[in-house]
């Protein structure tokens, strides 16, 4: 039985649901792409992936289903491993092309001190998921970490799950770091979601890299 979820009626750009989906299909091929997008209810995509521009017409509801999806058919740990690569897909395929609208992809940025670029690179990026969909996002900066807030999910809307499980967004964090740090892997957890029962869907960085 497709899984349903009330529609939004806010939304995602095209592009970024056109690059997940994509993800998806180099994991676990086309069959297997296809039988995720019947069971979340999105047959009229296969064969027909969404427009590759920057119009907000992906509903929040389509995106989580997907993930619902995911995760229903490969369990929480498969769900989660592909949820984490379709999520660096995005970034290093949508997002990082759009460092020069946001003043972090010259050359004057990238010889900046490294914890100078994530001072700088992080909210850029939150502000541009604000600008370009619906997924309204801030940054919050501690003592040895920073917090990236998630106001409103597309990866989690509409679902109730057991733990915070918004790993498609914690895969573009990752990604996300190591194209704003110039290479290195850090550490990115969730420890609020708001399918879990949180208000709001929060993710942990460490400012130290691991690698």
């Amino acid at each position: 039985m497709a899984i349903s979820i009330p529609k939004a009626d806010l939304y995602y750009p095209n592009k970024f649901a056109r690059i997940t989906i994509k993800a998806m299909e180099d994991v676990m091929g086309k069959n297997g792409l296809n039988a995720i997008l019947n069971l979340a209810g999105l047959p009229q995509l296969i064969d027909n992936y969404p427009l590759d521009n920057l119009e907000k017409e992906f509903d929040f509801a389509d995106y989580s289903s997907l993930h619902a999806a995911l995760e229903e058919m490969y369990g929480p740990r498969g769900g989660r491993g592909l949820a984490l690569r379709a999520g660096r897909a995005v970034f290093a395929d949508a997002l990082k092309n759009f460092g020069a609208l946001v003043g972090v992809g010259d050359m004057a940025f990238k010889v900046l001190p490294l914890p100078v670029k994530i001072k700088v690179g992080l909210p850029s990026v939150a502000k541009v998921f604000s600008q370009l969909s619906d997924q309204y996002s801030t940054v919050e900066e501690h003592e040895n970490e920073y917090l990236y807030i998630i106001h409103k999910c597309p990866v989690c809307w509409g679902r109730t799950t057991d733990k915070p499980a918004c790993y498609t967004a914690t895969g573009l964090l990752q990604e996300c770091f190591k194209w704003v740090s110039g290479g290195h892997e850090f550490r990115v957890n969730q420890d609020k979601g708001k399918s879990a029962g949180d208000e709001l869907c929060t993710f942990v960085i460490q400012k130290e890299p691991i690698s």
